[in-house]
């Protein structure tokens, strides 16, 4: 049960992350612009494909990323390194009761990887079972996702990243420059944009067809709002998401200056999908 609440969470969070993921082929021409004038939307779209490009381009950050479910939840943060330069990757450190790995280590914070389409947990060295005298647990991407979710999330199909969230921002139906402010020390221009349930269907035929993803955001929500500051360089600074009640809020440092993530050496590593399917089975 622990490793399946694990599990869950994980994809929860990989889910957010990956966001609207999938249109890195899609440019700024899908919106509509007027004979000899562009609107105050147009430029604001225009301005947000760069920042998306220029983020695309340099494939990794710095980030810090804090979940909150809304009221009775405990925020959730991690912070380390993402990159989306050669498939969908990250290496951040969290709290350990935020993933239930109390259990698993003594520690206050656990060490989590995503690596080649897997996750990787720091743990204490267990004394019997799969984690027998390894430093490291792992937990295969498909059992988390399925094997086309798990594709996606590891960039096999394109644009998996902290940054996809910005793609989305190209079919927004209200978007606005909000003015210059100082977000963590830097002067940025604040942008606000709407993504409204009318207009699920531009998204989706980005993807080429129904998303699970988006549709389980809509029933939460009739509409998904993004806000991101954008720094005099024209790279994200700050992105902040909200459905119903759910905020993501994204940090974003040292774009493209970030170490390179690898999977823990397997012999220091203990695999427990085999376990979390088993679980699976009994739960189903």
């Amino acid at each position: 049960m622990r490793h399946r609440r694990i599990a869950i969470w994980a994809g929860a969070v990989a889910a957010t992350l990956a966001g609207t993921a999938g249109m890195t082929g899609c440019g700024a021409g899908a919106t509509k612009k007027t004979t000899g004038a562009v609107s105050h939307a147009d430029a604001v779209r225009a301005a947000l494909t760069r920042v998306t490009d220029r983020t695309e381009r340099l494939g990794s950050a710095e980030v810090k990323m804090t979940m909150d479910m809304g009221p009775g939840s405990t925020p959730v943060t991690m912070t380390g390194t993402y990159s989306w330069r050669d498939g969908y990757a990250f290496d951040v450190v969290t709290a350990a009761e935020a993933v239930d790995m109390q259990e698993l280590t003594a520690s206050a914070t656990v060490r989590m990887m995503f690596v080649d389409g897997a996750y990787y947990y720091d743990v204490d060295p267990q004394s019997s079972g799969p984690l027998k005298g390894k430093e490291w647990m792992k937990l295969d991407g498909p059992t988390v996702f399925g094997e086309k979710g798990s594709a996606k999330f590891s960039g096999q199909h394109g644009g998996s990243s902290p940054t996809a969230s910005l793609q989305a921002l190209r079919y927004a139906t209200d978007v606005k420059d909000l003015g210059r402010a100082p977000v963590n020390g830097r002067s940025a221009t604040h942008y606000a944009t709407v993504l409204d349930r009318a207009h699920k269907g531009r998204l989706e035929e980005a993807f080429g067809g129904e998303n699970a993803l988006l549709g389980a955001f809509f029933i939460m929500a009739d509409s998904i709002t993004t806000d991101v500051w954008v720094d005099a360089e024209g790279l994200p600074v700050r992105l902040e998401q909200n459905i119903s009640s759910m905020r993501v809020t994204m940090d974003f440092a040292k774009f493209g200056a970030t170490a390179g993530i690898e999977a823990p050496p397997a012999a220091r590593t203990g695999d427990m999908t085999e376990e979390l399917r088993a679980t699976a089975r009994q739960q189903s």
